[in-house]
């Protein structure tokens, strides 16, 4: 053999993928894109239906082309029990407990409303109504893989959507055995099987917490003494096969069994190291996934009917973001979350192919029309970055963040004034918020103001140097103010600026470091706090208390050397790091 028959296809496609990921990455990078619309842009280009369609007439072409989609399936799905392991290395139990209204109240709605809505819309256009059912539901679903890697999980947004995603892949078994009940053949066996895989499902899941609290933590344990990154990853990498093997072994979804690992990794200490050793394997095998996806989309196909995909594409996302806007309305968010969570949830998900094979399998659905919406729901998956993006748009438009105007009325509560709201200003919020003292936040950055605002911070849009702005925010009732931002400069200028107009304000300034600390005493900070300072106080602190002293000695030492540098850089201007000798008690 010689030429592309001598090379083993595994191999080559392995080339193929780990050469897209080394151009997409760092260009889409480049161009601020997800790598998400390049990875299939990637599988529609060297697959099947793209290049690989020219391989029997170039045979240069077999190289670097992939004709053969099935090899890749196995790795994509390995992608996403990856990422279902990430999203619960993310959460807890405690969490996941929090949320259990969202998930079994709004998830469900969300589900059954969406699903019912589009069968009874493909039932009235004349698909039989098992085969509108099955094709309801599966449209009904959005992707884990995509959405939440978007959205995160711990804004407003991401919340949501991560409890309506979750009783989604709950209920994806549920789904597929259903449809094996409609099956024309198989009436009475479909509803046995279910009810013998929940009850075994229930039984593993059971066993896997049990006995993870147990021996995950004295496993991790094994792997951190050895100090040995493969071992660790090789632990890792165990526990994550092997659950969703056990609940595969049973009839569950495995993505399920990546769940329960990652929830219960997270409860160790040592989550944040298997967090991190596993990311570049979530993101190559994410990247697969995407690839076979953009594999399937046939430009022939999509041509020939044209008017139609683009009509139920159009559809299908119009009809899920109403509803579930809607629905979270109704369940009380805010209008900017309800808009954003409802637009980003409205493309069909990964879960949606599945549950087409399952629905055409159990004759259901007619090949011709599962590949159609197979189609649909592949560039519903391609375009779900931009339906994020517009999403984000269209939210600042429901429900633009307020403007130092707008919140005038308020200006005689007195209430802390945050200057700046990046990470720090974000934290003296919550810390704020925690102890129940009323502030309000200040920032020209609008991106910055509306994104904090859809988080449920009390944050506003205005210039802290414009004579009238903190006037307007009650700077004259306000208990303090607390300027966060990192200018240099602009730091100095608006603490002389505060003292001369309000000579008793208390003015709390962060610094970058003593220099720069003593130069705010200069302009009339009446506290400044240089980082490099707080993290060297904070590792001292760490240390002896590790090394057995009691804390509140510790706490009284680090407090009184925190007043010493203080006097220091008011006094001196700089710090002077001679030590202070103990006086020894032995007499020379």
């Amino acid at each position: 053999m010689h030429g592309a028959e001598a090379i083993s296809p595994i191999m080559k496609d392995a080339l193929v993928i780990l050469g897209a990921a080394g151009i997409v990455i760092p260009l889409f990078a480049r161009f601020r894109v997800t790598p998400i619309i390049g990875f299939i842009l990637i599988g529609l280009l060297v697959g099947p239906y793209g290049l690989g369609r020219m391989v029997p007439n170039y045979d240069w072409l077999s190289y670097v082309t992939i004709t053969d989609q099935e090899r890749l399936e196995p790795f994509a799905e390995f992608g996403i029990i990856l990422l279902l392991f990430a999203i619960g290395l993310e959460l807890s139990f405690n969490r996941l407990w929090q949320l259990r209204k969202l998930v079994f109240g709004l998830g469900a709605l969300e589900l059954l409303v969406i699903g019912s809505l589009l069968a009874a819309i493909l039932s009235m256009m004349g698909q039989y109504w098992t085969g509108a059912m099955a094709l309801g539901l599966a449209l009904a679903f959005s992707s884990t893989a995509l959405v939440l890697p978007i959205s995160g999980t711990n804004t407003p947004v991401g919340r949501a959507a991560l409890s309506m995603l979750l009783f989604e892949d709950i209920m994806i078994v549920p789904v597929i055995f259903l449809l094996g009940a409609l099956a024309p053949f198989a009436a009475e066996e479909g509803a046995v099987s279910l009810f013998e895989t929940i009850w075994q499902g229930l039984l593993v899941v059971f066993v896997m917490m049990v006995a993870g609290r147990f021996l995950l933590p004295k496993l991790f344990a094994q792997a951190a003494r050895t100090k040995s990154p493969e071992l660790f990853l090789a632990a890792s990498l165990l526990v994550v096969i092997g659950a969703s093997l056990a609940t595969a072994f049973v009839g569950l979804s495995p993505i399920v069994g990546a769940l329960i690992a990652g929830l219960l990794i997270a409860e160790t200490e040592y989550h944040t190291e298997v967090e991190g050793i596993m990311e570049p394997f979530k993101g190559l095998a994410l990247g697969i996934f995407l690839i076979t996806v953009g594999m399937g989309i046939d430009l022939a196909t999509i041509w020939n009917n044209l008017w139609m995909i683009l009509g139920a594409v159009v559809g299908v996302l119009t009809l899920k973001a109403v509803v579930t806007g809607v629905l979270l309305r109704l369940m009380g968010a805010r209008r900017s979350t309800a808009t954003e969570t409802g637009i980003l949830m409205a493309s069909p998900s990964e879960t949606t192919l599945i549950v087409l094979a399952a629905a055409t399998n159990a004759l259901l659905v007619q090949p011709g029309t599962a590949q159609f919406w197979q189609i649909v729901t592949a560039i519903g998956l391609t375009i779900t970055p931009l339906l994020a993006l517009l999403g984000r748009y269209v939210a600042r438009r429901v429900e633009p963040a307020p403007t130092l105007d707008e919140v005038n009325g308020d200006k005689h509560t007195p209430r802390v004034i945050i200057v700046g709201f990046g990470r720090v200003g974000r934290l003296i919020a919550q810390m704020l918020d925690m102890h129940e003292k009323p502030y309000v936040a200040v920032d020209a950055d609008s991106d910055l103001i509306e994104q904090a605002r859809r988080d449920g911070y009390y944050a506003v849009f205005g210039n802290a140097m414009r004579s009238d702005s903190l006037d307007h925010l009650g700077i004259d009732q306000a208990p303090a103010v607390i300027l966060t931002m990192d200018e240099h400069i602009l730091a100095q200028r608006l603490v002389k600026k505060l003292r001369a107009s309000h000579p008793d304000l208390p003015i709390i300034a962060r610094a970058r470091d003593s220099f720069h600390a003593a130069e705010l005493y200069r302009s009339g900070a009446s506290t400044a706090v240089p980082e490099t300072l707080e993290s060297s106080l904070q590792l001292s602190e760490a240390v002896l208390v590790d090394l057995g002293v009691p804390m509140g000695p510790v706490i009284a030492s680090i407090h009184e050397k925190r007043d010493e540098f203080r006097e220091q850089i008011r006094e001196n201007g700089a710090l002077e790091h001679k030590p202070k000798l103990r006086t020894s008690t032995a007499k020379s």
